[in-house]
């Protein structure tokens, strides 16, 4: 799913484009399912048209347009969210990318906009699981408001951090898809980090020690920064990340034998046995484990 980078590459693109331009046209899809819009769906596009967007902003993996009077539209990107903008190119998750050249907008466009110089972009799900939903001030109202840290924008001190693990007792990958904890952390950065960490998912957060805490910290900011300064295009994140190696993209070894857990928390985790580490009556088998991806 599309994760911080992906949210931000998205962000940044609105903001260079779209910032200062007027709404002049709103279409928002007939899904009650991903639209959430209690005063209906004429209403919404109504409450766009005419205004002026003037900031992209953005917390974990939700996106808001401020404009220049409430409501603003929030994005939540769900499973495969994607913002298109029309003749720019935006990075999209993979799995999220629609056919926008031949039907625009796509028919799994959400809410589409046109700007006053023409330019026009498209909020796009194909799974339907993304929100669309719009709100007087989003920032103090769930889901927003019930997110922790902004892991590009607030990141945690490493005192703070190593605090933090130091009283958790799940899972230290369970922990960080928790978006209460950290926000913007989703399947492939926590798997990422964990790896360059040298750490085992399903090892208790509170066994850590603090070399390994810090590592843990060093690799979130270094990965995430990584993945937003080129754009979240995978194509350029370094060869040696463990994200080549997800769902089957390149055959090979990742260091050594490159191994598929099957996470008891229901989500897919690629790790290779040798650079696991371990805390005290922590051992795990490494084989055996069927791959699982929801």
């Amino acid at each position: 799913m599309p994760e911080l980078p992906e949210v931000e590459a998205a962000r940044r693109a609105l903001e260079a484009h779209c910032v200062g331009r007027r709404i002049t046209r709103c279409a928002v899809a007939d899904d009650s399912k991903v639209v959430v819009a209690a005063a209906g769906r004429v209403a919404f596009e109504r409450a766009m048209v005419g205004r002026t967007i003037v900031a992209a902003r953005r917390r974990g993996k939700n996106l808001w347009l401020r404009l220049d009077a409430p409501p603003f539209p929030s994005f939540q990107f769900g499973m495969a969210g994607a913002i298109y903008i029309k003749g720019v190119a935006v990075t999209k998750y993979k799995r999220s990318a629609v056919n926008s050249e031949d039907e625009w907008p796509s028919k799994y466009s959400k809410f589409f906009v046109e700007l006053d110089d023409g330019l026009e972009f498209s909020f796009t799900d194909k799974r339907r699981f993304a929100r669309v939903r719009l709100f007087d001030d989003p920032e103090t109202v769930p889901p927003i408001s019930e997110l922790g840290p902004d892991a590009l924008f607030e990141p945690m001190s490493v005192d703070n951090f190593v605090d933090s693990l130091s009283r958790k007792k799940i899972g230290i990958k369970a922990l960080l898809l928790d978006q209460s904890f950290i926000s913007g952390i989703g399947n492939w950065i926590a798997d990422e980090v964990l790896y360059q960490s040298k750490i085992h998912p399903l090892q208790i957060a509170s066994s850590l020690t603090r070399e390994s805490c810090e590592a843990l910290h060093q690799s979130i900011q270094e990965v995430v920064k990584y993945a937003v300064d080129v754009d979240a295009d995978c194509d350029r994140f370094p060869v040696e990340w463990l994200f080549h190696h997800r769902w089957g993209k390149k055959p090979g070894k990742v260091d050594d034998e490159l191994r598929q857990l099957c996470m008891k928390i229901g989500m897919s985790v690629i790790m290779c046995s040798s650079l696991l580490s371990f805390g005290p009556h922590q051992i795990y088998p490494v084989s055996g484990y069927c791959r699982k991806e929801n």
